[in-house]
């Protein structure tokens, strides 16, 4: 799929350079890209949807960037988010690890929280990233203040790491107690390993995290060096096939915090790149509100695979040091705060043993993919369910193989879903939509009321391929008065590597109640975070146009487990304006004030945005395609199952609505990259930047 569209954004005689970026994000669908070309004459966008090469994901970058019409060798920089390292954890398909660690603590990684895979029973399983037998003890021992209470035997360190070579582990990990107050040992113990290891793949617990909890800073770690040979080749040999056709540019690689950093340095902490596919997504959602005069959403990513939510506040994307990837796999390094749930397009729906109607949390994937794409699928998916409704036209899939009918998913329906469930096809077409829409309301709650905010205050911004077909429902469900539908949905991830920010996030422990922190030492670690986090981003400083520096803080009252992220007013903070801070994040978030707590600061946070050129949204539309009229726009009718009732509605094409038009449902708004079910009772308008915004 490509689309052409210019944009006449005139600037000064000065700039007739031809500048060509592209923004690609490899989904576990399809890979998209967004071209950007700019020069005096104005902006002109191009587009390309591919499938996504699973095997090897640079094949489907380099098709993306042919499919768009240009060769990497026109290209003067790529931004790129990637799902490999996402995926690899999640499907264990991971570099073999071995671990050096403190007597007697080879088992912290296994032994975790008071946590169990089910929430019901004593039964499930996990298995740890690094297996028993190559998690390793030496004697050495640091008390929580970093002095030494048993000094490091560097024999032992070294005859480990042999041992550990010898059985064939490729990335080693080295994890003692208390290093994040005392770095010493862990140093020296690298620079053993330096003289021994064969490759650079040594990740140092300390220098990834430094941050107290051994169980944290420890899984963030192996979770780094289990995806690091991977990360490491894929993007080289992404560097190599593009170099190969002539790219002699930067390549930026998303990470999970919304920021970008140089392909060059991404490996060293590759921990930080899980999440980077949802977090473009963000980006891009905040950039949209930006320009659409809005400041608060819910982002609402549904793609092929799963369904990503996320939440902005204040024109802010919240950001977590507290993802879990997994079971048992906490990684606490600061990144967008994305919930994701089971429920893509591509979600398998069954029946299950009880005999009740199951959606996900198995996905169809690219290959063999739903049915109606004829990838050889044959299990009914949420796709095929959309396909059954009349919400999805069969005629206007894009990257279909070979034509299905629609009897042919009709008769997998009856055959899977609504014989078994005593129902009609239609019946358990639209019960899959229903369930599927329960698991997506969730997440949605989860990242609003669970945190003490009002859905109700927010719009719900919705993308990804799928996204659009689903929000209005999701929206009336949870009393969301607005959707918002961007320009290009199903490409809005790759708009987000276009428009994504460099970031470099920064945390180190205190843990001290505050009432007896050091201030001074205070404000010597936020200048040292300030500083090292500043060298990193000022190495693009050609992409910069400014630099903003965020302080906050990781605080809770004594005796608590969980951390509350307040933001800090400046490096030269005072005790009194961080006990403000956290009083009232807390007092918003529980409603509750507890004023005869001490108060913990816990860790010291600081995040260096180096702000990008912003990218005119309204160049993602051609002035051109628009008519004068809504009704100019109509391209057909059709049945359309919405709100529990067959409707006939009309179908519009979403390139050729003028703004301003204003659409009521029931309505079907179709372009080349999703479809927008506009549900019965809903208004749609267009906006100044080509948004459709439905009013439930």
């Amino acid at each position: 799929m490509i689309c052409g569209v210019v944009h006449d954004d005139r600037t000064s005689d000065v700039e007739k350079t031809l500048r060509r970026v592209a923004g690609i994000d490899v989904g576990g669908t399809f890979t998209d890209l967004l071209l950007t070309e700019a020069d005096g004459a104005g902006v002109r966008v191009k587009l390309a949807k591919v499938p996504t090469s699973a095997a090897n994901q640079a094949v489907g970058v380099v098709k993306a960037i042919e499919a768009a019409g240009v060769s990497p060798a026109d290209l003067d920089l790529i931004i790129h988010g990637t799902t490999a390292t996402t995926n690899a954890v999640l499907e264990r398909k991971v570099a073999k690890v071995g671990l050096i660690t403190t007597q007697g603590f080879r088992d912290v990684l296994e032994l975790g929280r008071r946590t169990r895979p089910s929430a019901y029973g004593m039964t499930g399983s996990f298995e740890p990233l690094i297996p028993r037998q190559w998690r390793r003890e030496v004697p050495e021992r640091l008390n929580a203040q970093g002095e030494v209470v048993t000094p490091l035997d560097e024999a032992a360190v070294a005859r480990e790491i042999r041992t550990l070579l010898a059985e064939g582990c490729e990335a080693l990990v080295i994890h003692f107690l208390h290093a994040y107050a005392n770095p010493a040992h862990e140093l020296r113990a690298g620079e053993i390993a330096a003289g021994i290891w064969p490759n650079g793949y040594v990740t140092l617990g300390h220098q990834l995290l430094s941050e107290f909890r051994e169980y944290e800073r420890g899984t963030t770690a192996s979770v780094n060096a289990a995806v690091q040979p991977i990360l490491d080749r894929y993007v080289q040999r992404l560097q190599n096939d593009l170099s190969a056709k002539g790219f002699k540019h930067d390549l930026l690689v998303m990470n999970g915090n919304g920021g970008t950093v140089p392909a060059s340095i991404v490996a060293r902490e590759a921990a930080k790149t899980v999440m980077s596919g949802p977090a473009s997504g963000v980006m891009a959602a905040a950039a949209t509100l930006a320009q659409s005069g809005l400041a608060n959403a819910i982002t609402y990513d549904m793609g092929g695979t799963s369904t990503d939510v996320a939440l902005i506040h204040g024109g802010v994307p919240e950001v977590s040091a507290e993802l879990t990837i997994d079971y048992g796999l906490p990684i606490h390094l600061p990144m967008v705060d994305v919930r994701t749930v089971g429920a893509g397009g591509g979600s398998i729906a069954s029946v299950n043993k009880a005999g009740m109607l199951q959606v996900g949390p198995h996905s169809a994937g690219s290959e063999p993919g739903p049915i109606g794409y004829g990838r050889g699928g044959t299990r009914p998916t949420i796709t095929d369910a959309n396909l059954v409704l009349g919400r999805l036209d069969p005629e206007r899939l894009t990257a279909v193989q070979s034509k299905v009918s629609l009897a042919e998913i009709r008769a997998a329906f009856e055959r899977d879903l609504a014989k078994p469930l005593g129902m009609g096809i239609e019946e358990a077409a639209a019960a899959v939509i229903r369930l599927g829409n329960v698991h997506m309301t969730g997440a949605i709650r989860m990242v609003s009321l669970s945190r003490g905010y009002d859905p109700r205050d927010f719009v719900l911004f919705a993308f990804g391929g799928a996204g659009p077909l689903h929000a209005v429902a999701l929206a009336r469900e949870l009393g969301i008065p607005e959707v918002l539908v961007p320009a290009r949905p199903g490409l809005t991830n790759a708009l987000g590597c276009l428009v994504a920010d460099l970031r470099q996030d920064r945390v180190n422990t205190v843990n001290t109640p505050l009432d007896q922190a050091d201030m001074a030492e205070v404000q010597r670690l936020i200048a040292t975070q300030r500083g090292s986090a500043l060298a990193v981003v000022e190495e693009e400083k050609a992409e910069i146009e400014e630099t903003v520096i965020l302080h906050g803080a990781d605080m809770q009252f004594r005796g608590q487990t969980h951390l509350i992220r307040v933001a800090l007013p400046g490096a030269d903070v005072t005790r009194e304006e961080i006990q403000a801070a956290f009083e009232k994040a807390y007092f918003h978030r529980f409603q509750v004030r507890l004023p005869e707590i001490r108060a913990v600061l816990v860790n010291l946070v600081t995040s260096v945005i180096g702000r990008r050129k912003s990218f005119p949204l309204s160049a993602l539309l051609d002035p051109a395609a628009r008519v004068a009229n809504v009704d100019a726009a109509v391209i057909g009718t059709r049945d359309l199952h919405a709100d529990g009732g067959w409707h006939k509605a009309k179908v519009y094409a979403r390139d050729k609505l003028p703004v301003g038009a204003r659409i009521e449902g029931p309505a079907v708004v179709q372009q080349i990259d999703a479809t927008t079910v506009i549900e019965p009772g809903a208004v749609a308008t267009v906006d100044p930047i080509g948004n459709l915004r439905v009013k439930v």
